[in-house]
């Protein structure tokens, strides 16, 4: 199969890259287009909130406080993976990452995709990057796709 990616930077409006992930969602659901269209974010935290004690390890926290800790930890990722984070310059840099993976016989669609993603509204304001299959770039940032949750 070949897979392009679009990788957008929103800088650290996490609001238009929320916007972004509703509209492919929207798109996924509208066409049928289940697993095509693959969305991850790639977010770089600044040094301020990377110190904080909700980014300590399960296992430091149990360590430091007894098995109850390792609840509480997951509880609080658990609600803050749902929660909608304040879109302040502290964030940091937020990136999405798009998959489009259209088997060899839908190269049209992989075409027509990958042509309207980049001109709809909430990525016509951030920096986008295309990268194919084949291009020197294309190994390191489909390694970087896998890693995302």
């Amino acid at each position: 199969m070949a897979h392009t990616f679009l990788i957008f930077d929103f800088g650290t409006n996490e609001d238009a890259a929320q916007q972004a992930r509703h509209k492919i969602e929207g798109w996924k659901q509208a066409f049928r287009l289940g697993n095509k269209i693959l969305l991850k974010f790639d977010r770089e935290e600044t040094v301020e909130t990377a110190g904080d004690s909700d980014h300590a390890t399960p296992e430091s926290e149990a360590n430091a406080k007894g098995k109850s800790s390792v609840k509480a930890h997951a509880k609080r990722t658990k609600t803050a993976k749902f929660a909608k984070p304040d879109a302040s310059p502290a964030d940091g840099r937020v990136r999405v990452l798009i998959r489009l993976d259209f088997s060899d016989h839908e190269k049209l669609s992989l075409q027509r995709w990958a042509e309207r993603i980049p001109n709809e509204e909430p990525f016509r304001s951030a920096k986008g990057e295309t990268i194919k299959q084949g291009e020197a770039a294309f190994v390191k940032t489909s390694d970087l796709f896998d890693s995302l949750d």
